[in-house]
């Protein structure tokens, strides 16, 4: 079956993660969230996921993981990726080409410095290099607005800073519905945010030599869109596009996202 969507969970050095599998392709793609995946975790959301995410079942057996179920104040990015190695390693997956989102991509720019035989090519998505002060300003927010417990005003905010055009109040009306599943603690969130504004790959990006793929937004109202530019100035031979009109959520947004990635895969395969 194509889609061949499956949920799972993978312990390793005496610690567990939660991830979805779908795809039945020769070649394995790796897609890293961002900090949402504070809130909810990969967790039983493998169908609607490879519905979702359906164009690159054929060419890609998927895997979607997310951070360590438990987590100390002060884990890093660097951390982050040195988990996904040991995963890969545990699951048998010798390399894989990486797709990271947001924080995911932060993730994937340390995975290719650090674990550089483990990826394949690279793609990195509305994320950032190092941090900036539109990102202080959405990342520390957001810090602020956990401290209070307020689940309500994280989501509508993240609406406000993501969306753009109609899709906005799409995005207002969809995130007030996901605020009334309150969480019952923000320490995991608090903890993504905080690696967020701790992670700087600036100064190493240079040494990622596998093919790499950056997409911004000029409007990005978290992360900022120069800071994808950053990134591709700073990687050799990476290739840069640039979205006019969206911000941080033109991954959901874009009709044409998903299809720009996978070509870029199946020209590294």
């Amino acid at each position: 079956m194509l889609l061949d969507a499956k949920n799972g969970n993978v312990r390793f050095g005496g610690h567990d993660c939660d991830y979805i599998s779908f795809g039945s392709g020769s070649e394995v793609l790796i897609m890293l969230p961002g900090v949402g995946d504070g809130f909810k975790t990969a967790k039983g959301v493998a169908l609607p996921f490879s519905l979702m995410y359906r164009c690159f079942a054929k060419d890609f057996r998927v895997f979607v993981f997310s951070r360590r179920n438990r987590m100390l104040r002060g884990f890093t990015a660097k951390d982050m990726a040195d988990d996904l190695a040991a995963i890969m390693d545990k699951l048998g997956l010798e390399s894989a080409h990486v797709f990271g989102v947001s924080q995911g991509g932060m993730i994937a720019q340390q995975m290719a410095i650090r674990h550089p035989g483990k990826v394949k090519s690279l793609v990195l998505a509305v994320t950032a290099p190092c941090p900036n002060e539109v990102m202080k300003d959405s990342l520390e927010t957001w810090l602020k607005m956990a401290d209070k417990g307020d689940y309500k005003s994280i989501m509508l905010d993240t609406a406000e800073r993501s969306y753009t055009g109609a899709y906005l109040e799409r995005g207002r009306r969809l995130n007030n519905i996901l605020a009334l599943a309150k969480p019952k603690d923000y320490t995991r969130f608090r903890i993504l945010c905080e690696s967020c504004l701790e992670h700087d790959a600036y100064d190493d990006l240079d040494k990622i030599s596998c093919p790499a793929f950056i997409i911004g937004a000029e409007g990005d109202k978290v992360l900022g869109g120069e800071a994808s530019k950053e990134i591709a100035g700073r990687i050799p031979g990476s290739e840069l596009f640039m979205y006019e009109g969206y911000s941080h959520g033109v991954y959901e947004q874009a009709k044409d996202f998903n299809g720009r990635v996978l070509e870029f895969l199946k020209r590294h395969k």
